[in-house]
């Protein structure tokens, strides 16, 4: 390894992009954040997965997605943790 490096000519490389998602920053409550970190450990996929799936799954109803709606599907999926 070099003590010194040389980055003068350097340029920078392309960002790929992500197709078909979009980077948010979301404020969630620590039990809905912990209780989907779990659900995830267990079944060997990320918590963001979780997450996604399950606002799919409520996407997917004939309703249309309401805050409240959104916060039964939360509950919903800790009171099945917490069950199971």
């Amino acid at each position: 390894m070099k003590d010194r490096y040389d980055f003068s000519m350097g340029t920078r490389g392309a960002v790929a992009k992500s197709t078909g998602k979009s980077r948010i920053t979301i404020m969630l409550d620590d039990e809905i954040l912990d209780a989907f970190r779990a659900k995830a450990e267990a079944s060997g996929s990320g918590y963001q997965t979780e997450i996604n799936r399950a606002l799919r799954e409520y996407l997917q109803q004939d309703a249309p997605p309401t805050l409240e709606a959104i916060r039964q599907v939360i509950h919903d999926e800790l009171s099945a943790i917490r069950e199971g």
